[in-house]
Protein backbone atom coordinates (compact mmCIF):
# COMPACT_ATOMS: atom_id res chain seq x y z
CA UNK A 1 0.00 0.00 0.00
CA UNK A 2 1.72 3.14 -1.12
CA UNK A 3 2.14 5.98 1.68
CA UNK A 4 -0.65 8.05 0.12
CA UNK A 5 -3.09 5.06 -0.06
CA UNK A 6 -2.61 5.22 4.03
CA UNK A 7 -3.20 8.28 4.79
CA UNK A 8 -5.98 8.53 2.69
CA UNK A 9 -7.15 5.44 4.54
CA UNK A 10 -5.96 7.21 7.95
CA UNK A 11 -8.23 10.04 7.68
CA UNK A 12 -11.35 8.41 6.46
CA UNK A 13 -10.82 6.51 9.88
CA UNK A 14 -10.08 9.03 12.03
CA UNK A 15 -11.30 11.89 10.35
CA UNK A 16 -7.76 13.90 10.44
CA UNK A 17 -4.23 13.06 11.16
CA UNK A 18 -0.83 15.12 12.43
CA UNK A 19 2.71 14.85 11.52
CA UNK A 20 3.36 13.27 14.58
CA UNK A 21 0.48 10.33 13.91
CA UNK A 22 1.46 10.36 10.23
CA UNK A 23 4.89 9.25 11.64
CA UNK A 24 3.68 7.05 15.11
CA UNK A 25 0.82 5.35 13.47
CA UNK A 26 1.79 4.70 9.20
CA UNK A 27 5.70 5.33 9.55
CA UNK A 28 5.14 8.44 7.34
CA UNK A 29 7.58 11.00 7.57
CA UNK A 30 6.56 14.00 4.94
CA UNK A 31 3.02 14.55 5.83
CA UNK A 32 2.75 17.75 3.88
CA UNK A 33 4.35 16.02 0.96
CA UNK A 34 1.88 13.22 0.91
CA UNK A 35 -0.78 15.91 1.59
CA UNK A 36 0.28 17.48 -1.82
CA UNK A 37 0.06 14.28 -3.54
CA UNK A 38 -3.36 13.93 -2.26
CA UNK A 39 -4.69 17.15 -3.09
CA UNK A 40 -2.96 16.95 -7.05
CA UNK A 41 -5.24 13.51 -7.11
CA UNK A 42 -8.22 15.50 -6.71
CA UNK A 43 -8.80 15.29 -2.91
CA UNK A 44 -10.06 18.39 -0.93
CA UNK A 45 -8.16 18.35 2.38
CA UNK A 46 -8.10 21.15 4.63
CA UNK A 47 -5.44 22.17 7.32
CA UNK A 48 -5.33 24.47 10.00
CA UNK A 49 -2.70 25.22 12.48
CA UNK A 50 -3.09 23.52 16.33
CA UNK A 51 -1.09 25.63 18.95
CA UNK A 52 0.62 23.72 21.58
CA UNK A 53 3.61 23.30 23.83
CA UNK A 54 6.72 20.72 23.61
CA UNK A 55 7.80 18.63 26.47
CA UNK A 56 10.19 21.86 27.84
CA UNK A 57 6.88 24.03 28.10
CA UNK A 58 7.74 26.16 24.78
CA UNK A 59 4.91 27.00 22.40
CA UNK A 60 5.02 25.32 19.28
CA UNK A 61 2.44 25.44 16.48
CA UNK A 62 1.72 22.09 13.54
CA UNK A 63 -0.54 21.39 10.68
CA UNK A 64 -3.64 18.90 11.48
CA UNK A 65 -5.10 17.71 8.16
CA UNK A 66 -8.67 16.56 7.39
CA UNK A 67 -10.32 15.29 4.94
CA UNK A 68 -13.40 17.27 3.03
CA UNK A 69 -14.36 15.24 -0.16
CA UNK A 70 -16.32 12.33 2.21
CA UNK A 71 -18.13 11.72 5.56
CA UNK A 72 -14.82 12.05 7.39
CA UNK A 73 -15.53 15.20 8.35
CA UNK A 74 -18.93 14.29 10.23
CA UNK A 75 -16.54 12.39 12.72
CA UNK A 76 -15.13 15.56 14.12
CA UNK A 77 -15.71 19.41 13.77
CA UNK A 78 -12.36 21.20 15.24
CA UNK A 79 -13.82 24.69 14.15
CA UNK A 80 -12.56 26.21 11.02
CA UNK A 81 -10.19 25.25 9.02
CA UNK A 82 -7.62 26.66 6.43
CA UNK A 83 -7.73 25.09 3.14
CA UNK A 84 -4.32 25.51 2.95
CA UNK A 85 -2.64 26.22 -0.35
Amino acid sequence: MKQTDRVLRYMRDFGSITPLQALGDLGVMRLGARIWDLRREGHRISRRMVSGKNRYGEATSYAEYRLEDNDAQSYHNHGPVDPGP
